[in-house]
């Protein structure tokens, strides 16, 4: 039997027509099903998501338009009811108190860091003439040293060279300042 045809005898309320229906597109929306739900779904899961879908074929077949097909209609809702399971099973997020512990850093810590990066940032702005733009260019934007070297009209050795004393600089202004060790304080 087509896809038309069955349609039809679903509007009509044929019960066998949903069995027929069942038997040809289970594994059809059985793999939308598993593409939707990614690799961590069951087979139960995907087993439930398929089944809710038949149930919704069976409980709108009123309003079924038999020229469009089963397969298309059977597969959208498919994928909708399986994004519907992910979103309901999203881990709820943790409390405050429980993030802390869950391995990112505290408040306290992040704001160390952000401190750290605002005093180092101001010290490479401190350096003199081409050493900032080096340091700048090379280590915040990412340029690759031949260009930085080239446009600053430094060799390539040169700014190895530069580099290494702006570090030790930059070592020494933060270490004036209490935050050698990356820390503030």
């Amino acid at each position: 039997m087509d896809d038309r045809k069955l349609a039809q005898k679903l509007k009509q309320g044929n019960r066998l027509a949903l069995d027929r229906a069942m038997a040809a597109y289970t594994p059809y929306l059985s793999t939308v099903v598993w593409n939707a739900l990614g690799p961590a779904a069951s087979a139960q899961d995907v087993e439930e998501v398929v089944s809710d879908a038949f149930l919704a074929l069976w409980s709108r077949r009123d309003s079924l338009q038999p020229e469009q097909g089963l397969k298309p209609w059977l597969a959208a809702v498919a994928r909708n009811r399986a994004i519907d399971r992910l979103r309901a099973a999203r881990p709820a997020p943790l409390p405050l108190h429980e993030a802390e512990t869950a391995g990112g850093p505290t408040p306290e810590q992040d704001l160390e860091r952000r401190m750290f990066a605002h005093a180092l940032r101001q010290a490479v702005e401190g350096l003199p003439p081409p050493d900032d733009q080096l340091v700048l260019r090379f280590y915040y934007e990412g340029e690759k040293l031949k260009d930085v070297a080239r446009d600053l009209g430094l060799s390539v050795p040169a700014a190895k060279s530069r580099l290494c004393r702006a570090r030790k600089k930059l070592k020494e202004i933060l270490t004036e300042g209490g935050l050698a060790d990356g820390t503030v304080g």
